[in-house]
């Protein structure tokens, strides 16, 4: 039970961290994108949704290289390290986030755009008051980057080398007990990955019911 508990915390803090690396940068992209008239942006956002649904094993590969031995990184030692996993993650999660979000901007964009200029907002503001405005679809990107975070096997395999009390995450961990046999702690740990999955989504929409209630 003790090796099961650290697997599941591994999850959660390489899931996390992954997942609010990509927001960071995800989520200004995003709104930017869809902001943008530049024809350039424009033009690259059908590459940006491409990129959210490529196989995550083409992650997985860049990092790989990019941290192995003959790799340009390589004498970081970084591979098969949580910042191996972290990094393959957020390759992952990063466009699945900005694809998300830049199309919440665009039906509003042309009235948000006319009452920011009417009221001379900067454009630092505009992002602020663009992030309340469309603050539940963002909050849907982030979960939805969250959960591709926690159900990526290959990638995180690739990197993460599966190793036992130091890369193994839920998901590598019921591949491996799946195909030694031991069932019920496959099972164990599909409950667990379960579970978090719908305490986070709980939360969170409680969280932001409960200020969108005291707003009102």
């Amino acid at each position: 039970m003790n090796e099961i508990l650290q697997i599941v915390l591994n999850s959660i803090f390489i899931c996390l961290t992954s997942t609010t690396i990509a927001t960071l940068f995800g989520v200004p992209i995003g709104l930017i994108m869809g902001m943008s008239t530049k024809r350039w942006i424009i033009k690259i956002r059908p590459i940006i949704s491409s990129l959210a649904g490529l196989p995550p094993v083409l992650a997985g590969i860049t990092i790989f290289l990019l941290l192995s031995n003959a790799g340009p990184l390589g004498s970081y030692r970084l591979l098969y390290t949580h910042t191996a996993i972290i990094s393959a993650q957020v390759l992952i999660v990063l466009p699945l986030i900005i694809a998300s979000v830049y199309p919440l901007v665009l039906p509003i964009k042309s009235s948000f755009l006319e009452t920011c200029y009417g009221l001379h907002i900067s454009n630092v503001k505009q992002l602020k008051y663009l992030v309340n405005e469309l603050r539940y679809g963002i909050l849907a990107a982030i979960l939805i980057g969250f959960g591709r975070a926690m159900a990526e096997v290959g990638a995180v395999m690739m990197v993460g080398g599966n190793i036992r009390y130091k890369t193994r995450v839920m998901t590598t961990a019921i591949v491996l007990e799946t195909n030694q046999g031991n069932y019920k702690t496959a099972l164990i740990l599909g409950v667990f990955l379960l579970f978090i999955s719908f305490g986070i989504n709980f939360i969170v929409h409680s969280v932001f019911k409960e200020v969108n209630h005291d707003s009102l």
